[in-house]
């Protein structure tokens, strides 16, 4: 009943400015921890070594600052605020939508928009490439920000939730193959690897079915070729859904990375509309969760 409630809860108000203009919300203190382990751990020549201890830590901190919540007096309250912080639904949906807002006035605006939620290079978007990259970032969040973290909390609890976030907060900051991070950063972004496993795929499903697709042979076909292990379960289900083409050429640090593309039957000319659209999946999806949530309740 908790995560019903933080469910709604999260729908209803998302991450009000007037609390977290005033307060670090719970998603900087993590990214804090990280960077701190960054600085401390993140040198010397046995950096892949130190990088497994820095994901094993993360993951046992999130594991006990869970666990410790139900310790307190009244925690019931207390793990339904934390359910309704870590369970991103609505500020994802905004963040979305408010690419669509800004495309529709004018591409710069797009791409300034866009930024926010990608980090690939924006400067020389297109309006289809803004769209592309904002229905993308909707199928990725949906799975690692809302799925995810709603899964992770029935198979857990709260140690569950809070330990996969630390660890997807971990990826997003030192996942990455540059050569400050390619060895320091490869546990954390592995172990969010597995994480996320049954959730993308878990994801893919839902979208299929909360939108009458039930061919599985595009997803199938597209999502192992995805440069991703879990974010092109999503995008693979979304893109049909859609009828736009996903993922394709983009650049990363003025580098321009020709990746297949998903669904490549599909349009190249998405726009702001293609992207309300993504956001309205995105609320079936959440419906999907929430009955998922209540069966679990009732039986």
């Amino acid at each position: 009943m908790i995560l019903i409630l933080a469910m709604l809860l999260d729908a209803a108000a998302g991450e009000p400015r007037a609390i977290w203009d005033r307060l670090p919300h719970p998603a900087v203190l993590m990214g804090r921890l990280v960077s701190w382990a960054d600085r401390r751990f993140n040198q010397g020549q046995s950096r892949k070594v130190a990088g497994v201890g820095v994901a094993a830590g993360l993951l046992a901190t999130g594991l006990s600052l869970g666990w410790a919540v139900h310790l307190l007096p009244d925690y019931g309250v207390l793990e339904l605020l934390t359910l309704a912080i870590l369970i991103a639904q609505k500020s994802l949906v905004d963040h979305v939508r408010a690419v669509a807002t800004a495309l529709r006035r004018s591409v710069p605006e797009g791409r300034q928009a866009v930024a926010m939620i990608v980090g690939r290079d924006t400067a020389e978007m297109t309006g289809p490439d803004i769209a592309r990259a904002a229905i993308e970032s909707a199928a990725e969040n949906l799975s690692d920000g809302v799925v995810a973290p709603i899964l992770w909390y029935l198979v857990a609890g709260l140690p569950g939730i809070v330990a996969y976030k630390l660890i997807n907060t971990a990826d997003s900051m030192i996942g990455h193959l540059t050569p400050r991070y390619r060895e320091f950063g490869w546990a954390s972004a592995r172990l969010d690897d597995v994480l996320n496993v049954v959730p993308a795929r878990l994801t893919a499903l839902l979208i299929a079915l909360t939108h009458g697709w039930v061919d599985p042979a595009p997803i199938l076909r597209d999502a192992p070729k995805h440069r991703s292990p879990n974010a092109g379960w999503p995008e693979s289900a979304l893109a049909p859904v859609l009828n736009v083409a996903l993922s394709g050429p983009r650049s990363y640090n003025g580098v321009r990375k020709d990746y297949p593309w998903v669904w490549p039957e599909g349009r190249r000319d998405a726009g702001p509309d293609d992207i309300d659209a993504a956001a309205d999946a995105l609320w079936r999806v959440w419906g999907a969760m929430l009955a998922i949530a209540a069966l679990i309740v009732i039986f």
